[in-house]
């Protein structure tokens, strides 16, 4: 389906966003959130200006924020209180029930908890404040940082090497040792056994 993009002009205020995953990465927020304070304030309104959140327009006019749920956790802890998103598509006219179904078949939703079990619709948090932390979804994102596979336009796909990883490092590393749950997360990044997963980048025989 295309999609087409629609800039708002006026600002929408963050506590307003309604996630569509259930978790993030903690340290990836920090990450952005250090970015955000490195800014100059001119700086920082030029990135703002070139930041779209991207959001589905659902019942009773809520923006379901669709990408980039670390920047707007980020803006939320940092005191920013608004941000321009961008409007994929207008579903407003469906109920609650058919909605969230469209955008789950659409691959706009992420309903799975910090422990990789996939949950019920209505347990999505309200706002980007709720987000919960998933060490492994960090993990994911400095793995991929750090070339151990290659950035792609797979939807959730850093949940996907997330999962991976989860069923393999100890969640008392991804927790409390993260340079130690690094170095296997490369290794395995790079193994075989992980080539289903996208952007995977491994050694290849000719």
């Amino acid at each position: 389906m295309t999609v087409e993009m629609k800039p708002m002009v006026t600002p929408v205020p963050v506590e307003e966003l309604r996630p569509t995953q259930m978790t993030v990465g903690y340290r990836e927020v920090e990450l952005k959130r250090r970015e955000i304070r490195n800014l100059t304030d001119k700086k920082a309104g030029s990135f703002l200006g070139h930041h779209f959140i991207p959001a589905v327009v659902g019942p009773k006019g809520r923006y379901h924020i669709v990408d980039h749920h670390h920047l707007a956790r980020a803006l939320h802890e940092e005191g920013i209180k608004d941000i321009l998103i961008t409007v994929i598509a207008d579903l407003s006219a469906l109920k609650k029930e058919p909605f969230m179904v469209f955008m789950d078949n659409r691959a706009w939703l992420h309903t799975f908890d910090a422990a990789g079990k996939k949950r019920d619709y209505s347990d999505l948090p309200k706002m980007v404040k709720d987000l919960a932390d998933d060490p492994y979804r960090s993990l994911a994102g400095e793995v991929r940082r750090q070339g151990g596979y290659a950035k792609n336009n797979v939807p959730f796909s850093e949940f996907m090497w997330a999962d991976y990883f989860r069923h393999i490092i100890p969640a008392s590393e991804a927790e409390h040792d993260f340079d130690k749950a690094m170095k296997q997360a490369l290794k395995l990044a790079k193994a075989e056994e992980a080539n289903f997963l996208p952007g995977w980048c491994g050694p290849q025989e000719d």
